[in-house]
């Protein structure tokens, strides 16, 4: 059912991001949703996208259009910033329990993948 608890929540390291109990490298945040680096990027830009109540999966967050549109802000601004047309998402699920999505970068562009305030400047400076 949406937004019932999981037995993952109380361990849940997306809402210990979200809580700033673990520190992050913002991208996007809004008053539903936060957008940060991923601490073991695919290629430079590597966000995750999640909503700031926790819910297990993507399916479940109620408002999935607004999240997606913000996963499309993200991939507008990485096209941008990295210059590229070639940005990638993923939405399994399975390594934390979390909904999120990842927003990523083809593993051509330029840059060091492990630049995360340099990322997140290019990507932010893009965003409307």
């Amino acid at each position: 059912m949406a937004g019932m608890k999981d037995p993952g929540r109380a361990g849940c390291i997306f809402c210990k991001i979200v809580s700033g109990e673990i520190p992050s490298t913002k991208v996007y945040e809004d008053e539903q949703f936060l957008a940060f680096l991923d601490i073991h990027p695919q290629s430079p830009g590597h966000v995750q996208v999640v909503p700031k109540t926790h819910y297990r999966w993507i399916w479940d967050v109620p408002n999935i259009g607004q999240y997606f549109e913000v996963a499309r802000k993200i991939a507008k601004a990485e096209q941008k910033a990295f210059s590229t047309d070639w940005i990638l998402t993923k939405s399994v699920g399975d390594e934390i329990s979390h909904a999120h999505i990842w927003v990523f970068p083809n593993d051509q562009v330029a840059g060091d993948k492990m630049d995360f305030t340099g990322n997140a400047a290019k990507i932010r400076a893009h965003l409307p």
